[in-house]
């Protein structure tokens, strides 16, 4: 117990070590995520109420990225870093973004309160009646959870700084936690709205873990009037200039999950609900693999770039990007073939139908296609704002972002008008018999644009930073080759174990897939093995290094060995 409460408190320095610490607290998170959108399938279905729940977080999260034009941890971080170096006080500067950000939201929340009835017909028009008053309640509720997100990012930056990774990963368990119990006790007492006010609940859990860390290294956040002054005003201009890419090209992105649910409100009942299911399962690797990644390397990227130490800057880059590739690409390969079994074991239960299962795995497949490219993003991204380019990759979001609603639109219309596209789209992903498989587009030009995105960022960085695919290649290609051998195989197991276990059960679907997924990984694993990959035995080093103790009886000291110099891109 003390080993775990001293992680609140622990400075993680390694890359590595941070990254499998993030995932490790992450996963906790992701599992509670799972029961989360099991407890509402089974509660709901993909239906009318679950589309709307999902459709009322859109301005609420808009309210949120807004906010991070104040409290985006990717412009705190580098300002606050650069203050505590150059022995600055950097209580004062969290202090006036704490005050401008808690005036500004709740001006804001304000405001949004009185104009959601006027703000929901552009989000769900599809929607009317009693669907549209109850999207305004839930929206109005779910208001507040931005103002605890925003502080949380607030106390999130200077713990991250700090590289005390580990309660940061930790909030992310609590904030579903709070929805769990939203679900479990607020809704039978309260309705649909319970829902809301257990995501109000998990949020303030986010924050409120991180403040006795926060506290413990020496801050806590309290209102100044002197923020007003011109010399603390500029900091509150600088940031605002830093985040402001960042937080345009956030909120894009939201304005794209917006125009995507108002095309959804237009589909079949549930079409809302599949896409949000989808997207939900998909982006399990992503918060465990990516995010962790480039979460532990940004403090790193930022370091380097102020103290103008390129070399390493491109190696922490390289590194990250290597091991993203290693883990997602074949976890792309396994969601596709074993997509109907993890859509069924997580979500399958109460109302949740057949019907239900064969869409949500359907779509998670297109997801699934553009999961590298998603992970990539999050690192490149955080490297471009790192060294202080922020411009270039919100120009970037920019396009991907129009090309997505541009692929919605145009894929919604050729589906409808073309029906040997919508057939032979149908009997592609083994749809074709099931109603309502015209959501399945909007995956798709997520995946279209992500890819895009993917690229324009890789091809730009490397004009703005250095030339780093030869770096990476042969890992591509070795990763690449031992994944679709890993599919094949996980192919072959699902057909073998088919005729062993009733897959009318839970049991028998788990079984199947379970089995089928470990023998892929056992090929994986030796695969590999067996060509010396580099990503796998570095992290088998990193691995003992950091859980096997070895004792060796005392000797005499020999002679150091000059350590051989990291590879340099």
């Amino acid at each position: 117990m003390n080993k775990i409460l001293s992680l609140f408190n622990k400075e993680i320095n390694g890359l590595h070590q941070a990254a499998f610490l993030l995932a490790f607290a992450s996963v906790g998170a992701k599992v509670l995520a799972i029961l989360r959108d099991r407890l509402l399938a089974s509660s709901f279905g993909a239906g009318k109420s679950l589309d709307i729940f999902y459709a009322s977080f859109r301005l609420p999260d808009l309210l949120y990225v807004f906010s991070l034009f104040l409290v985006s941890i990717t412009a705190l971080i580098p300002v606050f870093l650069e203050k505590r170096d150059q022995k600055k006080d950097s209580h004062v500067f969290i202090n006036g973004i704490f005050t401008v950000f808690v005036i500004f939201t709740i001006i804001t929340i304000i405001i949004l309160f009185l104009a959601i009835p006027y703000l929901v017909g552009v989000i769900a028009p599809g929607f009317s009646g009693e669907d549209t008053n109850t999207m305004i309640n839930l929206s109005r509720i779910l208001l507040l959870s931005p103002l605890f997100l925003g502080l949380s990012n607030i106390v999130s930056s200077v713990i991250q700084s700090y590289k005390r990774f580990f309660v940061y990963a930790l909030s992310g368990v609590l904030y579903n936690a709070g929805i769990i119990v939203g679900i479990l006790f607020f809704y039978p007492k309260f309705g649909i709205n319970g829902l809301a006010v257990g995501v109000v609940l998990g949020a303030f859990f986010h924050f409120l873990i991180q403040v006795p860390t926060f506290i413990k290294l020496g801050y806590f956040p309290k209102f100044t009037l002197s923020v007003f002054k011109k010399e603390e005003w500029s900091d509150i201009v600088r940031i605002l200039k830093l985040s402001f890419p960042r937080t345009l090209g956030l909120g894009l992105n939201q304005l794209v999950l917006v125009a995507i649910t108002a095309f959804a409100s237009f589909l079949a009942v549930g079409s809302i609900a599949v896409f949000n299911l989808a997207s939900n399962l998909q982006s399990i690797p992503l918060g465990i693999i990516a995010l962790s990644y480039s979460v532990a390397a940004f403090p790193s990227l930022a370091k380097n770039i102020i103290r103008h130490e390129k070399e390493k800057f491109l190696n922490s880059v390289v590194s990250s990007f290597r091991h993203i590739l290693f883990w997602l690409i074949p976890i792309t390969v396994l969601f596709i073939i074993l997509r109907a079994q993890i859509v069924r074991v997580v979500l399958g239960a109460g109302a949740f139908t057949w019907a239900d299962t064969r869409l949500t795995a359907a779509a998670l497949a297109l997801f699934t296609i553009s999961l590298f490219a998603q992970g990539i993003i999050l690192l490149l991204v955080r490297a471009f704002y790192a060294a202080g380019k922020t411009k270039l990759p919100v120009l970037i979001n920019i396009t991907s972002s129009l090309s997505i609603v541009c692929f919605s639109a145009g894929l919604l219309y050729i589906f409808k008008y073309f029906p040997v596209f919508q057939a032979s789209f149908g009997d592609f992903l083994r749809v074709d018999s099931v109603a309502g498989a015209s959501v399945l587009v909007l995956p798709l030009a997520y995946s279209l644009g992500s890819i895009l995105n993917f690229l324009l960022l890789f091809y730009f960085f490397e004009r703005e930073f250095g030339y780093i695919s030869s770096y990476i290649r042969k890992s591509f290609l070795q990763i690449s080759f031992v994944s679709i051998i890993m599919g094949f195989v996980a192919y072959l197991g699902l057909s073998a174990f088919s005729g062993y276990f009733n897959l009318e059960t839970f049991w028998g679907i788990f079984a199947q897939g379970f089995l089928a997924g470990i023998l892929s990984l056992i090929v994986g694993f030796f695969l590999f093995k067996g060509l010396k990959n580099k990503e796998f035995e570095e992290l088998s080093s990193s691995l003992k290094k950091r859980f096997i103790k070895k004792y060796k009886p005392a000797t005499k000291p020999e002679k150091p060995v000059k350590p051989e110099p990291e590879e340099m891109p």
